[in-house]
């Protein structure tokens, strides 16, 4: 969530501004530190001490973190702390001055960044003084030594996957309780460990030492696909990790990597999926389209293919796979030979999609529309959304012949259809049909949509009536569902014409909301209908309303504040 510095005190939740303005005052905010121009960091003491990042940008907070558990909105109570700390001065607020849990004092403000002061040490510092001070460091910090092993691996003689697997292993051991299992808080410490390493990752890909990545990459994939196992993977951290290793390994393929390495990778390929190491999700059938992009001799060609035929995949992934298949074949035997394969396993809709793409390309028509037909045959009966897809793509295919008559029919049954949106419809039936006789084709449009097998479409038949303007249709369909948030979509709409009869429908609403809602939120959110209302030109309507709720809920008193505003 952004928002100015100087304003925070809008954006934020009540209740959380009391407890950061409660944290302020009592000092458990360490003075932030300036990491670089406009990136603080603070730590907030508290159950546990929580490290704050906040990130500012002419005067708006783009970005604010902290390591608590929190997460029932966008900004906790220690993010509020801080901000409430760096505008002390200007909200004229004094706080504490105390020692923290950890002996230590409030810090005097300082000219110079993190930055400058690791910039300025790092100028002053000696050779020998820097390697002493990593030796000593790497020794007993175990984070500290995986990331200096994998941002200087290049270097290493002993450098191996086993190597990182080892260092990976170690991250998640320490994160587990002690029955093994991962919670949710330290899931994201697990991703942040390893998003380290993946950084490592990226900065020997960008420095052309491939294999150091690959062994990185196909590490950290394997270790934590194993460790979703056992891990709260709620946030997706440790997916996340997957996601990064896999995409940036996927990248790697595509930079020509030596001949050994290339071997190395489409090997490793070929063996994570014959032994299902990523079975059951996406990166299964993700090793074949890395294998697929390094591809060179007849035998790893026939391997790959073989791979596909003979897998036990779910539906997707058998689709997926034989798209692969597709794209080999059109990269390595041509044409032909990759047509002969669409036409034989036209039924896999990623490739039916191909094959009448190709067939509108080449203006084959009656191919494309015989390939789109058959795929509103085969998909009828389980997959409506494919239905749909292959009616939009017979649209596409009449419209490149121009026949008016065949474009009314399938524009017509998408637009009633409402199932996806590939083209405005609506305004393809307008351009089609003749103005002497739209309005009765809308009506008869109208009357399929009212028939609709699971109820009228309120909604479509809604649109239509903005796009023509109907506005007393339109309150009339309102009037059939009047809470609050369908007047209020609607409401801009008719306000010009209608002003007093959407108020009477917001009031009515407002009234049978509140008999079911309590809580400030629900009241406010009651209060801001009135205001709607009294917009609306009705303030005697609103005051009848205000008056009815303050004797029908007397005893509330958030409510009677709430109105009080009003």
């Amino acid at each position: 969530m952004e928002f100015p510095l100087n304003q925070f005190e809008q954006y934020i939740d009540e209740t959380i501004l009391k407890r950061g303005l409660s944290y302020f005052k009592k000092g458990y905010v360490h003075e932030p530190e300036e990491i670089s121009p406009g990136e603080y960091e603070a730590i907030v003491e508290g159950s546990d001490d929580y490290t704050v990042q906040l990130t500012l940008n002419n005067g708006i907070v783009t970005e604010s973190v902290c390591d608590c558990p929190y997460d029932m909105g966008p900004v906790c109570k220690h993010v509020v702390a801080v901000i409430f700390y760096l505008q002390q001065n200007d909200l004229d607020l004094k706080t504490i001055t105390k020692a923290s849990s950890k002996g230590k004092v409030a810090k005097t403000a300082k000219p110079k960044t993190i930055a400058d002061q690791v910039n300025e040490l790092l100028e002053k510092a000696t050779h020998e003084e820097l390697k002493q001070f990593i030796r000593e460091k790497a020794t007993g910090n175990a984070p500290l030594r995986n990331l200096f092993l994998s941002s200087f691996a290049q270097h290493n003689s002993d450098e191996s996957r086993e190597l990182y697997v080892k260092q990976i292993k170690s991250i998640l051991k320490t994160a587990a309780d002690r029955d093994g299992f991962i919670d949710w808080s330290a899931s994201t410490a697990v991703g942040n460990a390893i998003d380290n390493l993946l950084a490592s990752a990226q900065k020997q890909l960008d420095n052309h030492n491939y294999k150091s990545a690959f062994l990185i990459c196909t590490a950290v994939m394997e270790q934590m696909v194993v460790a979703m196992e056992y891990a709260d993977d709620s946030n997706g951290d440790i997916g996340g990790s997957i996601d990064g290793a896999y995409e940036m390994l996927y990248k790697l393929a595509q930079q020509n990597p030596s001949e050994d390495l290339r071997k190395l990778i489409i090997e490793y390929c070929f063996v994570a999926f014959d032994k299902n190491i990523f079975a059951d999700w996406d990166w299964h059938i993700g090793v074949l389209r890395i294998t697929s992009l390094l591809l060179k001799t007849e035998e790893e060609i026939e391997r790959i293919f073989s791979q596909i035929e003979n897998a036990k995949l779910a539906d997707y992934n058998k689709e997926e796979a034989q798209h692969i298949k597709y794209d080999i074949l059109l990269r390595t035997k041509g044409e032909n030979a990759a047509e002969n394969y669409l036409e034989q396993n036209i039924t896999n809709s990623n490739l039916r999609r191909e094959a009448i793409q190709k067939a509108l390309n080449n203006k084959n028509y009656d191919k494309a529309i015989s390939f789109a037909k058959d795929g509103v045959s085969y998909d009828s009966n389980d997959k409506p959304g494919l239905v749909s897809e292959w009616y939009d793509w017979l649209l596409k295919i009449v419209q490149a012949q121009n026949d008016s008559e065949k474009i009314i029919e399938y524009a017509r049954f998408l637009f009633i259809d409402n199932f996806r949106n590939e083209q405005d419809y609506y305004k393809i039936l307008k351009k089609q049909v003749s103005p002497a006789k739209w309005n009765a084709f809308l009506e008869e449009i109208l009357q399929d949509i009212s028939a609709k097998k699971y109820g009228p479409d309120t909604r479509l038949m809604a649109s239509i009536f903005i796009k023509e303007e109907w506005w007393d249709r339109l309150l009339e369909l309102v009037k059939k569902s009047p809470d609050l948030n369908t007047i209020d979509h609607y409401g801009k709409y008719l306000s010009e014409n209608f002003a007093n009869e959407i108020a009477e429908l917001y009031a009515n609403a407002v009234v049978k909301y509140m008999q079911n809602s309590m809580g400030r939120d629900h009241y406010q959110n009651a209060c801001r209908y009135i205001r709607k209302i009294i917009k609306l030109g009705a303030r005697d309507k609103a005051n009848e309303i205000i008056a009815h709720l303050r004797a029908e809920y007397p005893k509330r008193k958030a409510l009677m504040e709430e109105l009080n505003k009003v």
